[in-house]
């Protein structure tokens, strides 16, 4: 099953990433001024083009979410809801 395919079109959303575990894995983030708190990643994967990204897949109260980090930038967005 491939996620990521240029026919997708994708529209990306900023999010402010407030507490991460271990330093790497999301844990808490700010969406449209709500809290959200991450309670399991689910999948991770790289996204390697000119700007690196890593992905994660994480499930919170609210549903599933793929957010994104610009490697370089470090800058989160969220990819889907």
């Amino acid at each position: 099953m491939k996620l990521w395919t240029r026919s997708r079109a994708r529209r990306e959303e900023s999010v402010e990433m407030q507490e991460k575990r271990f330093g790497y894995f999301p844990k808490t983030f700010r969406w449209h001024g709500k809290r959200y708190d991450v309670q399991a990643v689910e999948r991770c994967w790289t996204i390697a083009r000119r700007t690196p990204r890593l992905c994660f897949r994480v499930r919170c109260r609210e549903g599933a979410f793929d957010l994104l980090q610009d490697v370089r930038a470090n800058t989160w967005t969220l990819a889907r809801a």
